[in-house]
């Protein structure tokens, strides 16, 4: 069978079934990879209340009983980082980072999502440069021994191989942006399923929109300037 143009109608059905399998597939990929994310960053979300109970029984230790520990600030400095880096890919997905979007929302969609793309590109390359450096140290501090200079002295292989694993996971978060995005922008529509993510600046405390930016420049001083 023959289709307007004179080619077989099996082509056409071939190459459809190919882009749906390919879009099932970037779907899956993305949607697994958030969920990884999101487990993650509220995973470690936890740590959170260990972190602030060291911490006031340091204070405790040091000024109340005037028996500071030797561990107490180490174990605090690793908590904190653990909780940041490995966060940091779940608060991304969450757009839950500073943003003053005053270009960014006064483009059009299309704009918006090729300035993502190339926000992704960037952030992609330095996180594979950060993944390389500090898989390095990792195995550098494993074969020497590194520790911290401090009295309790704790290895620090362990650190340098979280933060090697968390610019990993941040680069899986920015890659699904990147296929979300340059989906728009080839096919005209969102990926299957996937909606674009906007939070609310009631639950962004960081995020500046530009209408309020233009707002406040808009007031006159109180001088009337």
């Amino acid at each position: 069978m023959m289709d307007d143009t004179g080619e077989p109608v099996w082509i056409h059905l071939f190459f459809y079934r190919e882009i749906s399998m390919l879009e099932a597939i970037l779907l899956r990929y993305c949607q697994f990879t958030k969920y990884v994310v999101s487990l993650i960053g509220r995973s470690v979300s936890y740590l959170l209340p260990v972190l602030a109970a060291i911490v006031f029984y340091e204070v405790f230790a040091r000024y109340v009983l005037n028996r500071p520990t030797i561990w107490g600030y180490d174990t605090s400095l690793f908590l904190f980082g653990y909780i940041a880096a490995l966060g940091g890919a779940y608060a991304q997905q969450r757009e839950a980072h500073i943003n003053v979007d005053i270009i960014h929302a006064k483009v059009s969609e299309k704009t918006r999502r090729i300035f993502d793309v190339l926000t992704s590109i960037l952030a992609m390359g330095f996180l594979v440069v950060m993944v390389k450096t500090c898989g390095g140290m990792f195995i550098e501090s494993l074969e020497f021994n590194y520790k911290t200079q401090s009295e309790w002295a704790p290895a620090m292989h362990h650190f340098w191989l979280m933060i090697t694993v968390s610019a990993g996971v941040f680069i899986a978060q920015y890659s699904t942006e990147l296929i979300a995005n340059l989906f728009f922008l080839i096919k005209g529509r969102e990926l299957n399923g996937e909606i674009h993510q906007h939070v609310n600046l009631i639950d962004q405390p960081f995020k500046v929109d530009s209408d309020q930016l233009d707002s406040i420049f808009d007031k006159e001083s109180p001088n009337g300037n």
